[in-house]
């Protein structure tokens, strides 16, 4: 995957897994990568490292990974959460505990740095320095991870925010793929009047999904804004995004954001005939054998305002080497097997889903397109709400945004809430 990567900014739910315990040795590397980005993480002795994630539906790519490591000597016992609020708080309790996690997934942006702050994550500066140095990221990656000069923690993945869209409802209704908003709102109306629900939507965990699509559609700078406190959700260009997105709910373009069936269902069946996701959301179509290119394609999201270049937003997740860890300087080992050709291809593979690793080809057409789009001059890379804003306002949003979304409420009521929670921590 080519190109150059701006400030990028997931979380995930699966379903819960027993704790286990770690066994065998403390280690350390036996010897350095060599330059090329193919070579294995050093040699060690055997070591079953505890990985945590929110991740747990990943269990079986996951299991892949074990399998691709084994000649490292580097394991990882695997357990997962499926609650997200409930892995955050054991994560933290952890850290108080003689019982810190080997490696553990998180979330970059303000709640990252909170555990830099802290001490709790240890430090991969090198790590990334030799990644560097052998190709193994895109420029800018890095941001992400830095603070103070420093970097912490390591890309888990990537994902790029588009738009999924069933080809047999666009098919059957003789819609073209969308190149404009007029046209993306024209097919919704078409699809609304021939008994077909155009969108999904969340009103937990990605309930902000359509707010980010809509703000960085009309002005770009004022999305940026509101993860530094230098745009206020009441400027015009916020209000009339959440004035739109009441006027699409109302017009009864969005499924019942409370649903419980799985949005790839959804998608799959033609519940809906299009879902703004990350591309991770290709593997979970991949689970219930829908067909890239045949049963769906994927299209970036066109901008409301037709004098704004097309936006995509962009995130990524990192893997973390608990500080002080039983294991840490195993935990750090496999950090840096993680970069390489050899991992990111598995992981690629099972996730089928981009790499961070540009050297890892992307073997899906639908995806690859999509990448080759985002890295063009006509698309502009984006970080993602959650990870761009201080965690308070986030924590704010989630409450506000699910409940306007699920009422179609009013828009102001909304954006003051999410403006006095602004203050409150820039305030500080």
């Amino acid at each position: 995957m080519a190109g150059h990567f701006r400030s990028l900014a997931i979380a995930l739910t699966g379903a819960a897994l027993v704790l286990t315990a770690c066994t065998a040795t403390p280690s350390t590397p036996s010897a350095s990568p060599e330059p090329g980005g193919s070579s294995s993480a050093p040699t060690m002795e055997p070591t079953t490292l505890n990985f945590f994630t929110d991740k747990a539906a990943w269990e079986p790519s996951f299991d892949q990974m074990n399998a691709a490591s084994q000649s490292t000597g580097l394991t990882l016992s695997f357990t997962g959460y499926s609650d997200p609020t409930a892995y955050d708080a054991f994560i933290k309790q952890a850290f108080q505990t003689k019982k810190v996690p080997d490696l553990f997934t998180w979330h970059t942006g303000d709640q990252l740095k909170q555990l830099v702050d802290q001490g709790l994550v240890a430090e991969t500066t090198q790590l990334w320095a030799d990644a560097t140095a052998q190709g193994l990221v895109p420029d800018g990656l890095i941001d992400n991870y830095t603070y103070d000069g420093k970097q912490y923690c390591v890309p888990l993945n990537v994902a790029y925010w588009a738009m999924y869209y069933n080809k047999h409802v666009f098919a059957d209704h003789d819609i073209a793929v969308p190149t404009t908003w007029d046209e993306l709102m024209a097919a919704a109306q078409k699809l609304v009047d021939a008994g077909v629900t155009p969108f999904h939507q969340m009103n937990f965990i990605f309930e902000f999904v359509w707010f980010q699509s809509l703000v960085l559609g009309i002005d770009p700078g004022v999305y940026r804004g509101l993860g530094t406190g230098e745009s206020s959700f009441l400027d015009p260009a916020v209000v009339q995004a959440m004035e739109l997105w009441k006027q699409m709910g109302t017009k009864g373009y969005f499924i019942d954001p409370g649903v419980q069936t799985d949005p790839q269902t959804l998608l799959s069946t033609g519940q809906v005939a299009m879902a703004n996701f990350g591309t991770f959301f290709t593997g979970q179509l991949t689970g219930i054998d829908a067909v890239s290119g045949e049963d769906y394609g994927i299209f970036v999201i066109p901008s409301v305002n037709p004098q704004v270049k097309n936006q995509m937003v962009l995130e990524t997740a990192p893997l973390c080497a608990g500080a002080g860890a039983e294991h840490e300087a195993a935990a750090l080992a496999y950090s840096g097997w993680w970069f390489t050709d050899d991992a990111q291809t598995v992981w690629s593979d099972s996730r089928g889903d981009v790499s961070f690793n540009p050297n890892v080809a992307v073997k899906d057409p639908e995806l690859a397109a999509l990448v080759q789009a985002a890295n063009s001059p006509d698309v502009e890379l984006q970080p993602r709400f959650l990870e761009m804003v201080p965690n308070a306002v986030y924590t704010t949003e989630a409450e506000v945004i699910g409940d306007f979304v699920t009422n179609w409420g009013d828009p102001m009521a909304a954006l003051n809430k999410l403006q006095a929670a602004a203050d409150e921590h820039w305030g500080k």
